[in-house]
């Protein structure tokens, strides 16, 4: 059995909106797992989708470099320990270099793009600086119109590609997808495994609990609709117009869209994190946080 933490029992609060004890109890039945608690509480008490973590685990930088012709954007992440680190200079300078290299190289391999002299900035900086940095992911998106966005901390990029239309509808789009960040561009591009997984978990709601077949299946393929409704781009309204969903902006252009992506700082690594107070106690031996 996973001990659960304080910091376990926080998370979930923040995610779900929960009292203290009932995500206390969500995480022992789930093993210290706050996923797999989310997915039971989502089963027992129709809990609505959950936040995401609130807290991204790594520090750093997302960046974004569209061609003057906007048919081309690169997207690029650069990972530092703290975020004091990821607004120096010297850090955001060698990230831009890292970008800049890639796009006239049209270079997507982070391995490849990073071997000479490029890796020995980055050694200089790392001993500069006395943090690890890593170049993370590298991303190309190409289309008719292309636009792009980065939130005003460096934190999400976003790039949008649509048929035909605006390079400023397209970079609308790319604002938007930062601001909502939808999990696909469109309905059917839902993956069928995540489609499952949706369809259990409403299944399992206590409405549904003795319900004929029939009215289950009803009931399931209204809320499966609601949910891809939600999930995808051209589905939500637009942030700006929500009397128009993202989809009609498009159109109204004269495109569809073509494909997107979001990239936010540090999502997926997982850091453990420091309780920097009790620390501090316990090196002043006074066992208290």
């Amino acid at each position: 059995m996973a001990a659960i933490t304080a910091a376990m029992v926080k998370e979930l609060r923040e995610r779900t909106g929960l009292g203290m004890m009932e995500c206390k109890k969500a995480l022992v039945e789930a093993d210290g797992s706050v996923e797999t608690a989310i997915e039971e509480l989502r089963k027992s008490s129709g809990l609505k989708a959950a936040k995401k973590a609130g807290r991204t685990a790594a520090e750093g930088v997302a960046l974004i470099k569209v061609s003057d012709d906007n048919t081309v954007a690169y997207v690029l992440e650069v990972n530092s320990e703290t975020d004091f680190v990821a607004r120096d200079d010297n850090f955001m300078a060698f990230a831009n270099d890292v970008l800049a290299v890639a796009f006239d190289k049209g270079e997507t391999d982070v391995a490849k793009l990073m071997e000479g002299e490029l890796e020995e900035k980055r050694q200089g900086l790392v001993q500069k600086i006395g943090e690890n940095i890593t170049v993370r992911r590298l991303l190309k998106v190409e289309g008719p119109v292309v636009g792009g966005y980065v939130h005003s901390n460096n934190k999400i990029a976003s790039v949008v590609a649509i048929s035909a239309g605006d390079s400023e509808v397209a970079r609308d789009v790319a604002m938007h997808a930062a601001a909502v960040n939808p999990r696909v561009g469109k309905p059917e591009d839902m993956p069928a495994e995540e489609l499952e997984k949706e369809k259990e978990i409403i299944k399992a709601q206590p409405d549904m609990e003795g319900k004929p077949d029939e009215i289950v299946e009803k009931m399931m393929g209204g809320r499966i609709k609601k949910f891809l409704k939600e999930s995808s781009l051209v589905e939500q309204p637009f942030v700006k117009n929500p009397d128009q969903t993202v989809g009609e902006l498009i159109k109204a252009a004269g495109g569809e869209l073509v494909g997107f992506i979001r990239l936010e700082v540090g999502e997926g690594i997982e850091k453990e994190e420091v309780d920097f107070a009790a620390e501090v106690a316990a090196a002043a031996g006074t066992g208290k946080a």
